[in-house]
Formats: C-alpha cells, structure tokens, sequence
C-alpha cells in the first residue's frame, strides 16, 4: 500500500528524543507536519502512506482520526519541554487532507495554536486535490487560520489525467485556484507532474500553459517516479506502459523553467517555482534542516539530530496513543558527519545554495571544476557558495554526491 519504512532503532519508553535533543529544543524553528493519510482511490502511481476506504480495515476511521492526532500533538508538547518556540509553520498534507470537515482541520489548528502557540509570520498549509474542496470549504479553511493551499493539478490533459488515475477534469485545477482565491487564500500552488506514460511535449506545455494562466505565486513540477510495488510499476515492469527516458524529462524540466520564468516564478529548489514572496516555508524549513514533528500514521520527523518515524497503518498508530506508547515505529540519532552530509545534499537543492566553506578541501576543488562545467555558478562560486545553474540542476543529486565523495 506504501513505500517501506526503515529499519532505526529501537524507541525508548520515555519516547524518540534523546537527552541531548531536549536540551537543543528551541535553538532552530519548529513546524508541525499533519499526515491525512485518506484518499478516495489510490493513483496507479502513489507509494505514499495513505488508505481508501476499503483499506483501512478495523480498528481506523477517518471519523476519529484527529481525535488520535490530536493525542500525538499532546505528546509532542509534553516531550519537546517548555524550551519549544511557537510553531513557525504548520503542514497538513496526505493522502487528501479535504476529504475531513473543514471544521475538523481549523479545529486541529486551533489545538496547535492552544499548545504551542504560532510565531506572527506562521505559514499554514494544507493539501487538496481539486475535486475534494469546494469554494465553502476554502471559506471555512481560509477564515479558520489557514494561509496556504496547495492543488495536486497534475495535468490539463484528459489522456494524461486519465493515465495517473486522476479524477478531477480538466479545467478543474485551475478553477479550483480561482475558488481559494477568492476565498482570500494569497498563497496558492500548483502541482504538475511530467513524463507520464504517453504524454508528450505538447501535452506538458499545455499544461504549464493552462497553470500559468490563474497565476499562482508557486509551482511545484515533479518527474513523474517508477515505484515498486505500484500498479505503475507492475505495468512498466510487465512492458505494457513506458514512461519518458532521461532526456525527455531533461527537456520537460528545461520547459518548465522557461514556462514558469516568463510567468514571473523564480527557481528557489529544484523543482519548485515561487513568486519573491510565494516561497513555501515549511519546505524550506525540510531543506534547512530545521526541527518539524510528524503526526500521523507513517509521518516522520526531526529534532536536533533525532530521526523517527511513525507506524504506518492508522489503527496501529491509534492503538498506541490509546494505549499510552509512543506511535514511533522506530529512529536513527544522526552523527555530526551525517547531519553535515544530508545538509549538502539538500542545501544544494536551493537558490541560496550552500557554504563552499562546509565542504572540504577535495569537495572545494571539485565545485572549481563543477563551474568550469558549467553545472555551478562561477560568480556566486567567487563570492562562497555553490549554487546550481540550469545545467546543474539537472544534475543535482550526482553533483552532491561527488561532493560528499571525492
């Protein structure tokens, strides 16, 4: 149903942070991450931790979900000590956080907000898919705290939408910003998918065209994954399907940073997209390595170097909260030189790129090289930090990888 969990260590009886992360609790911001791990059919594509009905079996419902969740939170306010700052930015997503009550969700925002109070900038997010929500309940999300709202669009096309099992029309995307617009929502996103089976150039242009068209301040554009143990996945495997090779989504990305550029949308990560004031802070808070909890069955989180991770089915989770255990499946408490290395992977993912000076002797020489190959900008290379180009961006995640290694 979900991609697989790793292994960790075993969670102590006093719960996932250890002494010494207490002691750090307040030295970085903290976000809370919601799991709504609910969808009303599953996408042949989706690995991620979510449940349709039929699914969920006994002992889980979404009647009762936040009732768990809200547990958790609980939890959380207890373990993290009196040292926690208010809640810099807080992120519901799925799963389809819109198939629960609005009323619900502003109800869980109002708990959070009870427990750990908010910081006067907070960003709160929350996940729809564009059939799940309606303008009322964008009403009711946006007047009960929300700030952000972001609209798994995928694409314009019928034949594509058809192909990732989207149920929404075409059209309805963009309809959908307009409704959370007007329900005064001045941050709004799109999500677009690209290299699905059978989709072509056109078909990818017409769906940044028809994105750009209702203006959102930020665009997420992700190349479409192979999973195991999808419907996808079988079908690719069994030679009925094939998805786009590397140099077709290659030339997609290279589209969509042309697309979106002329739209007004500067690069700020890898596959996101933004207006100057449109950033998504929670996710920059992921890539800064900032501290997050993950409530929610399979959510995981950070805290000063403390890793952990929830169990995945919902009834499992619920039955540890009501038991009194912790819900954490399992954690890895991170060494100095893992943190550091996660921080390059992931600092080099961004515009503001990352300190030349965090890297080492042979890893500075190899940037040199990298901006003679034109993957890094020489000019920010000059003045200290490495900072992906077009190129380079194509080729993040092995350019990281040969920093960390050389």
């Amino acid at each position: 149903m979900a991609s697989t969990l790793p292994l960790g260590e075993p969670i102590p009886d006093q719960g996932p942070l250890t002494p010494d992360a207490v002691d750090a609790v307040g030295q970085k911001p903290l976000g809370i991450y919601l799991h709504v791990p609910f969808c009303t059919t599953r996408c042949g594509y989706c690995d991620f931790n979510t449940y349709t009905a039929e699914e969920l079996g006994v002992g889980a419902s979404r009647a009762d979900y936040l009732d768990s969740a809200i547990d958790e939170l609980l939890t959380a306010r207890h373990l993290l000590g009196p040292n926690a700052a208010p809640i810099s930015s807080l992120f519901v997503g799925g799963g389809t956080p819109t198939l629960l009550p609005s009323g619900q969700l502003v109800g869980f925002l109002q708990r959070v907000n009870e427990e750990f109070g908010f910081q006067p900038d907070a960003e709160i997010s929350i996940e729809s898919n564009p059939e799940s929500v309606d303008a009322m309940a964008l009403e009711e999300l946006r007047s009960g705290g929300f700030t952000r709202i972001s609209f798994g669009m995928q694409s314009a096309q019928p034949a594509v939408l058809k192909m990732l099992d989207r149920r929404h029309t075409p059209g309805r995307g963009q309809s959908a910003v307009l409704e959370a617009r007007a329900a005064g929502f001045e941050h709004i996103n799109l999500d677009l998918i690209y290299g699905a089976p059978g989709e072509t150039d056109e078909d990818w242009q017409a769906s940044l065209d028809a994105a750009v068209a209702v203006a959102p301040d930020h665009v997420s554009a992700y190349a479409l994954i192979v999973e195991d143990g999808t419907r996808l996945g079988a079908d690719v495997a069994r030679g009925q399907v094939q998805v786009a090779d590397d140099d077709a989504l290659a030339h997609r990305y290279v589209m969509a940073d042309e697309s979106l550029s002329r739209a007004g949308l500067t690069w700020y990560e890898v596959s996101n997209w933004s207006t100057p004031t449109g950033q998504c802070q929670h996710n920059l808070a992921y890539w800064r390595s900032y501290d997050w909890w993950g409530i929610g069955p399979g959510a995981h989180s950070h805290v000063a170097g403390v890793r952990w991770w929830n169990h995945k089915h919902p009834s499992t989770y619920a039955a540890a909260l009501r038991e009194g255990r912790s819900p954490a499946a399992a954690r890895e408490v991170l060494t100095a030189e893992q943190m550091h290395d996660e921080d390059v992977l992931l600092r080099l993912r961004l515009l503001e790129g990352l300190e030349v000076a965090d890297l080492g002797e042979s890893a500075r020489r190899r940037a040199t090289v990298a901006a003679a190959e034109g993957l890094l900008d020489p000019l920010a290379l000059q003045n200290g930090r490495a900072v992906l180009t077009l190129a380079g961006r194509l080729l993040a995640d092995r350019l990281a990888v040969e920093l960390l290694t050389v």
